[in-house]
């Protein structure tokens, strides 16, 4: 969504796309930014409630930023590319209701998405306008593995 503010309307979903956790990748991003030893080994995480080697549950999350970020970059090229300016973002206030509700294991696919929930103008800079906005990434059996709800400043039309 490189929209501006105004052209977005509430209901707006972006695909952002799909990401497969392979045993490789779970245990490089483990060892790197959260080395619990169910997310480390296979013979650790047999001893837990997860029976089995699992995903960092901030690798699900750094999954949705590495797609939202790309799908976002390609979105403000369509734009150049047709002439137009993309809009500008802003910082993100802050985020909620995040949860792991469906673990990952190696082989699972999630597919990410985003639905534009509110839209709030700014009072104090009424350039930009705050953009709410539910994430979802559902694994390759349809079920619901990670969300949370968003907010970021996104710039307003000719304001």
């Amino acid at each position: 969504m490189s929209q501006f503010f105004d052209d977005i309307a509430i209901g707006d979903r972006a695909e952002l796309g799909s990401y497969t956790f392979t045993r490789e990748n779970i245990l490089a991003f483990a060892g790197k930014y959260d080395p619990q030893p169910f997310h480390l080994s296979e013979e650790e995480a047999a001893r837990t409630h997860f029976g089995r080697l699992v995903a960092s549950g901030w690798h699900t999350a750094s999954v949705f930023m590495k797609l939202n970020v790309a799908a976002m970059k390609a979105r403000a090229q369509e734009m150049i590319n047709a002439g137009q300016r993309p809009a500008r973002f802003g910082p993100s206030p802050g985020f909620s209701n995040l949860k792991w509700i469906k673990p990952v294991y190696p082989g699972d696919t999630l597919s990410y998405r985003s639905t534009v929930t509110g839209k709030t103008p700014s009072k104090s800079r009424p350039q930009w306008g705050l953009l709410h906005f539910d994430v979802e990434a559902h694994n390759q059996d349809g079920a619901l593995a990670f969300c949370f709800c968003g907010k970021v400043f996104v710039e307003r039309r000719g304001l």
